[in-house]
């Protein structure tokens, strides 16, 4: 007897393997699969503004480094002591000015850097509600702790979020055109917003993209959002918060993105860097021991031999 619902999820065309190079954007669940590859040693580029929530906040800082337009004093604010940018999560913000801005178009020129030269892509869009800056008309990828009353909150169509997304696409496709598309919405739910309105965000975003998904383009669907909520159901995959997923739930996402978006013939490899890992967070009880200098010898040994195998994996 089967006591749940499985999705059925097959190998995709054009994987990920050792020779690809990967970035990845958006809400916070994209940095759980981002954190998956980077464990593994794939070459990846994971949220280099952090975390951003919606398709306009992607659109954003994909336009402005394609167009190489670089941030100035005039996108900088000062709040609580520091310097902020609406376009970015409040991650990078500093105490210091020109620090952040040096430190903003240090990661505008690896974005666009990636942008042109990534082999596949990964978009993870967290939520339908954007937030307008009052004062400039303008959408924020994040509201920095700003007073509610400065913002309008305005919830995007289905239709809106196509076009955004669709934006997005076609100023990659111009400059990469043989890139891979993997669309995903978060499972995270965003109940600040309230129960009716995260599922009508969740709505419009799967809406939205479904208008634009077409394997013949290269443009692919990843369902994270349905094996959470409706493969696994129970809120024993949740974090304490009951809102994320945990990481028995982010190990089970990714075995099945795994099975759609890696190579079968990374597995050795992906083994091997697992043991070598494994080894590296080893906390021993007796450092000075025999046994674990032995240890640290056989495991330096072994990361030499893999890297001698495979220069072009960084360990």
């Amino acid at each position: 007897m089967k006591l749940y619902t499985q999705i059925n999820i097959q190998p995709e065309h054009n994987p990920i393997d050792y020779n690809s190079k990967v970035l990845l954007l958006g809400s916070c669940f994209v940095e759980n699969i981002g954190d998956k590859l980077a464990y593994y040693k794939f070459n990846t580029l994971q949220n280099p503004f952090g975390i951003v929530f919606h398709p306009v906040a992607i659109e954003k800082l994909v336009t402005r480094a394609l167009n190489e337009t670089l941030f100035t004093e005039a996108d900088l604010f000062f709040h609580n002591e520091q310097w902020h940018c609406f376009e970015v999560h409040s991650l990078l913000s500093d105490a210091n000015k020109e620090a952040f801005l040096r430190k903003l178009n240090t990661q505008l020129k690896l974005l666009q850097e990636y942008l042109e030269t990534a082999t596949h892509f990964v978009f993870t869009y967290g939520t339908a509600w954007v937030y307008r800056f009052i004062e400039t008309d303008n959408f924020v990828a994040n509201c920095h702790k700003i007073p509610q009353k400065k913002f309008l909150k305005e919830l995007f169509s289905a239709e809106a979020v196509a076009a955004s997304i669709e934006n997005t696409i076609t100023l990659i496709k111009d400059v990469n055109l043989q890139a891979t598309f993997v669309h995903t919405v978060s499972p995270v739910r965003h109940l600040k917003d309230g129960f009716v309105e995260n599922t009508q965000s969740k709505a419009h975003l799967l809406a939205g993209l479904h208008e634009l998904i077409a394997p013949k383009n290269r443009m692919h669907y990843f369902p994270s959002y349905e094996l959470l909520l409706d493969e696994l159901r129970d809120y024993r995959f949740y974090a304490e918060d009951m809102l994320h997923p945990n990481a028995l739930a982010i190990a089970i996402i990714w075995e099945r993105f795994n099975t759609a978006w890696i190579a079968s013939e990374t597995a050795p490899l992906q083994k091997e860097i697992d043991s070598i890992q494994s080894g590296l967070r080893h906390r021993p009880f007796y450092p000075e021991s025999e046994a674990h200098q032995a240890f640290l010898k056989n495991l330096q040994q072994k990361i030499e031999n893999f890297q001698q195998q495979n220069p072009h994996i960084t360990l």
